[in-house]
């Protein structure tokens, strides 16, 4: 029933959220999503849906990604979504590692690598046109005034 809602809340062709509704709770945009979806479940065995012993489905994909994702974008303890996905909090923590190991796994070589010189200029301008200079060599940015900074962090 949790995978049906997920379904057409999210993801069904007429779901109930906006996309813009969408980036807002999963912190990415549904491409992305997609995208990372079909990767991961193409990787990884464990992001298949499978039956247990008994005969009955287990958490569909969508729910372990999900379930996944939400963790790491809102840093929420496993225990916190039992009565949405209906998962114990070791599923939780499991599908996290796994939804981890992957993505580690297969976007390594591309995005989870120190930047190249290209790289680097391509962010050094992108920075400068968004009116901060020389945000690559000073990532803590503390050269710039933050009006409303918290005093702890001044």
């Amino acid at each position: 029933m949790s995978h049906a809602k997920l379904m057409n809340n999210y993801f069904d062709p007429n779901s109930v959220y906006t996309e813009e509704d969408f980036r807002r709770h999963f912190r990415m945009r549904r491409h992305v999503f997609k995208h990372l979806f079909r990767d991961v479940q193409h990787v990884n065995p464990y992001f298949r849906q499978k039956r247990d012993r008994a005969g009955r489905l287990g958490f569909s994909p969508h729910q372990k990604v999900t379930v996944a994702l939400r963790m790491m974008a809102y840093g929420s303890p496993a225990n916190s979504m039992d009565e949405t996905y209906g998962m114990s909090e070791s599923t939780y923590l499991d599908t996290l590692e796994q939804l981890c190991d992957t993505i580690i796994q297969v976007y390594n070589d591309e995005y989870l690598r120190k930047p190249n010189q290209e790289d680097l200029k391509r962010l050094i301008r992108k920075a400068e046109d968004r009116g901060f200079p020389g945000m690559i060599k000073s990532l803590d940015c503390m050269h710039w005034d933050w009006k409303n900074c918290p005093t702890g962090w001044q």
